[in-house]
């Protein structure tokens, strides 16, 4: 006898898998060795940066009020008393006109409280004295970079939870961490089924397709910042298939299979689950693709079941498994970004669920619009190369024109949201 399921809403099932969410451990790595990780802690400034004033440009520091009345026709002479480079000090104190050459990025001597670019004097050598001539008033504190201004101390820079990119990895390096904190990857347990699939390298054969979705959800993995570990192959055997989950469970801290998860005849899913005791939190979904998404629970560890369309299958991952591991990575921002946009091109297709459409955004004019890439089937795998959002189609809704203004979910997005997306209350 078919199994009846009964279609819970989008929000409610991140509802049901969040309440089971959790933080990974923190771990030190190397500076050299955090590109592309989360840090676990957030990072905030403990000295000012700059550390002192300091000069943006090559020149020469002096006295503002020496320079009161310098033009072409009254040009003014300082002697030079010193020179310094970045990373030096000088000993002298600048007294009335006097000038001190300075270095870029170097400490603003005693006594000065303005630089000169190198390029606006005329330097002088008479009888072993250096000078200069200016010819231009300066104003007091002119072409300063001043402590703090970049970064006061106390300042909280950069949340925990997000990615290290080059700039993050920069501010690392000035705050002198040799070590960074960073969650600890979690190991996601990836578990193709179907016996209908042939590996990447196999040739096609009548009633065989090759497994994308396993590779998908792969890549999809490494790119939310986890680790995977790949099992084998499963056909559609019920006693192989239990045993490799349960070894999956017990080794990894998330497990994902693709395909099984409906109600035919070898979808073997709803049984394992029940077989190695994991309680079923949802196995229907009102959304489109991936009505049947599934997750369960076992031993505090979740194992997300997705569909076996390719389209479906990416959708489901993106939705539910990416924000609960994005947490796991310390986000408090784990969800997709939600923004609004213009429909570029008609969607007539009714939606008697929330529709997520594979779709890419577009900029013109000051705004930004998303258009539907490839088709908008379950079982399209071409579209999902040209995705950078999903276009969010609520249910209950009986189709959109060009120029709708809709929601779209961006993928792939550093900053992320602290919360999911919701169904609209006229949704039915």
């Amino acid at each position: 006898m078919m199994e009846k399921r009964k279609p819970i809403w989008v929000r409610d099932a991140v509802a049901a898998m969040m309440e089971f969410k959790k933080r990974g451990e923190k771990e030190y790595v190397s500076l050299d060795e955090c590109d592309g990780r989360f840090l676990s802690e957030p990072l905030i400034a403990d000295h000012d940066v700059p550390p002192f004033n300091r000069s943006p440009y090559d020149g020469f520091a002096l006295r503002s009020a020496d320079t009161e009345n310098a033009s072409r026709d009254n040009p003014k002479r300082f002697q030079v008393i010193d020179e310094i480079g970045a990373g030096k000090v000088s000993s002298q104190t600048i007294g009335p006109m006097e000038a001190v050459r300075i270095m870029t990025g170097a400490q603003i001597p005693e006594g000065a409280d303005c630089v000169i670019m190198l390029e606006l004097v005329n330097e002088l050598n008479e009888e072993g004295q250096s000078f200069i001539e200016i010819k231009r008033q300066l104003k007091k504190w002119e072409n300063i970079s001043f402590r703090g201004e970049d970064a006061k101390k106390g300042t909280p820079l950069i949340e925990k939870g997000v990615r290290i990119n080059p700039g993050i990895k920069a501010l690392l390096a000035t705050f002198g961490y040799s070590k960074v904190p960073v969650a600890k990857k979690p190991l996601i347990g990836v578990i193709a089924t179907g016996s209908e699939l042939l590996r990447p390298e196999d040739d096609l054969v009548p009633g065989k397709i090759r497994n994308s979705n396993g590779v998908m959800i792969e890549s999809q993995i490494l790119r939310v910042g986890a680790q995977y570990k790949r099992y084998e192959q499963c056909a559609d055997d019920l006693e192989k298939l239990h045993d490799t989950i349960l070894q999956a469970a017990e080794e990894c801290d998330v497990v994902i299979t693709t395909g099984g998860v409906s109600v035919g005849d070898y979808d073997y899913l709803p049984e394992i689950y029940k077989r190695i005791g994991a309680a079923l939190l949802f196995n229907k979904i009102a959304m489109r693709p991936g009505s049947v998404t599934s997750c369960a629970e076992r031993n505090g560890k979740l194992l997300f079941g997705l569909s076996g369309n390719p389209s479906a299958c990416y959708v489901g991952f993106e939705l539910f498994a990416g924000p609960y591991i994005k947490y796991w990575l310390h986000s408090d921002r784990p969800y997709l970004r939600t923004i609004q946009s213009t429909l570029k091109t008609d969607f007539p297709k009714p939606n008697p669920f929330s529709r997520f459409v594979r779709s890419r955004v577009l900029l013109a004019d000051g705004k930004v619009y998303a258009e539907p890439v490839g088709l908008d089937k379950s079982g399209v795998v071409t579209s999902l190369a040209w995705a950078d959002c999903f276009i969010v189609l609520p249910g209950g809704t009986r189709g959109f024109q060009a120029g709708d203004q809709v929601d779209i979910m961006l993928l792939d997005d550093a900053q992320g949201s602290d919360k999911p997306w919701q169904e609209p209350r006229f949704s039915k």
